[in-house]
């Protein structure tokens, strides 16, 4: 059986090799000629065979080759950081439709974390925000079921399900003694990018849930009608970003572009490919990708200069860090909050074929000024010291996450605080999420007191909004 198993591994070594060099050489031919190939590990080749090779005849059940080598490119893949991960045909093909705003299941943003499956964020109007799932859960059961053990695909595949289905989760919470128990019906997440209102006239108020296919378009369209609505000429421009996860960069490009002049920089990234190393500005060629008019083009002129509050939290990753990081480094806009959680890296999505492929990680975000969005996050101009958001989980609490390779200093906001109203409503842990852009949205209020504070003095409002 020994010689059996050492040729069947000699073999496969001579297989992946075979693969790994024609993989090698093909991607070589796109760089640059003169780029040296690099060697690959025989030796740890010959270790994944003979591996391979004693699965195949020692374990204890039949195991197929595909999902051997699935499950060793998934382990290649899930040590590198939080965000690489292999897709197979059904997740290539949720995230694909993810990015257009509808997907079935329970509204939850999660990672693994130690066997377990941790809850970056609850997306808003969705099932587990409603039932009060919150950042940094720990999830151990899915009904009856053990969540230890299980992969990441593993578990969402049994969060998914049929619309008005029911599954029963339960979570680990900081602070709880007991497990807390959720029922859930699972529901079709339509998530609704960009709401706006006006607050009262001159004031307006734009929240970005997720940042999809149709944000910009959607932005400008809400942008027009509260300029048009508004009695009296905007004197300022509250832009939400709190628990918003991110999402296309596109997006991210085409909001900033909204508020900032043109050609300005809005991101620059940094990896070690030509193709990693991007410098994207607020001009069309950026957002549009190439087709269709310019939706930014006939916004009113005001919106460049409106005085701006960026409200900001824990929850704010990716995509919304970048339009933060562009407003305050060109000074276009005060950022009010918490820390954001710091999830800076670019994730590549690159085709395999037959319907899968895989997301790598391949750059690092940074804002204008050169500040690395990656583990640190955005530091607010204004912090919030009325909530507990230094509780959550942010990027630099995942294992393996990628150090920025910045000095690691405590970056602290500017002077002061957001003043507190005199109205502040009472914390209370059992009323459930406060919805934001409530009358119970406490941030919010303390960013419209703030505004008046500044729009007193036009000298103040200007520097302060950059305007």
């Amino acid at each position: 059986m020994s010689n059996i198993v050492k040729k069947a591994g000699l073999i496969f070594v001579g297989a992946i090799t075979g693969v790994m060099l024609s993989l090698n050489f093909s991607a070589i031919a796109k760089r640059d000629s003169t780029e040296i190939m690099h060697p690959l590990p025989i030796e740890e080749l010959r270790t994944f065979a003979q591996v391979f090779g004693r699965i195949k005849s020692d374990y204890v059940e039949s195991v197929e080759d595909k999902r051997l080598i699935t499950e060793a490119i998934n382990g290649m893949l899930v040590g590198l950081d939080p965000h690489s991960s292999y897709l197979d045909k059904d997740e290539y093909k949720e995230l694909q439709i993810g990015t257009h705003g509808e997907f079935g299941g329970l509204g939850i943003q999660v990672t693994m974390e130690d066997g377990l499956v941790k809850v970056i964020s609850p997306i808003e109007d969705t099932p587990a925000f409603r039932a009060g799932i919150q950042t940094g859960d720990l999830i151990v059961k899915l009904d009856d079921t053990a969540v230890k053990g299980m992969t990441l695909t593993e578990a969402i595949k049994l969060m998914r399900g049929k619309p008005k289905t029911a599954i029963k989760i339960t979570v680990i919470r900081e602070g709880e003694k007991e497990p807390l128990v959720f029922n859930l019906v699972r529901d079709i997440i339509k998530i609704q990018s960009v709401k706006s209102k006006l607050l009262e006239p001159g004031y307006a108020y734009i929240r970005i849930t997720q940042f999809q296919e149709h944000t910009g378009e959607n932005l400008a369209k809400a942008i027009k009608t509260l300029f048009s609505e508004s009695t009296t000429p905007m004197q300022g421009l509250i832009l939400d970003l709190r628990n918003d996860p991110g999402g296309l960069l596109n997006g991210a490009v085409a909001v900033s572009s909204a508020f900032l002049p043109e050609n300005a920089l809005v991101v620059y990234t940094e990896g070690r490919t030509a193709d990693a190393k991007m410098r994207l500005h607020a001009n069309p060629e950026y957002y549009l990708r190439g087709h269709g008019r310019d939706y930014l083009r006939d916004l009113p002129s005001e919106v460049k200069t409106v005085p701006m509050i960026t409200l900001v939290n824990g929850g704010s990753a990716s995509a919304s860090e970048i339009v933060a990081g562009a407003l305050q480094d060109h000074k276009r806009s005060i950022v009010m909050g918490s820390q954001t959680f710091g999830k800076g890296s670019v994730q590549t999505v690159l085709p395999l074929g037959n319907d899968t492929a895989i997301k790598l990680t391949t750059a690092l975000y940074y804002t204008p000024n050169g500040h690395s969005i990656q583990a640190t996050g955005i530091t607010p101009d204004i912090l919030d010291e009325s909530t507990d958001d230094d509780q959550r989980l942010r990027e630099a609490d995942l294992s393996r996450h990628i150090s920025n390779g910045q000095k690691s200093e405590k970056k602290t906001a500017v002077e002061k605080t957001a003043e507190e109203p005199a109205n502040k409503p009472k914390k209370d842990d059992d009323r459930g999420p406060i919805e934001f852009g409530s009358e119970d949205d406490l941030l919010l209020i303390q960013a419209m007191n703030y505004f008046k504070g500044i729009t007193a003095s036009p000298e103040k409002k200007v520097d302060s909004a950059g305007g």
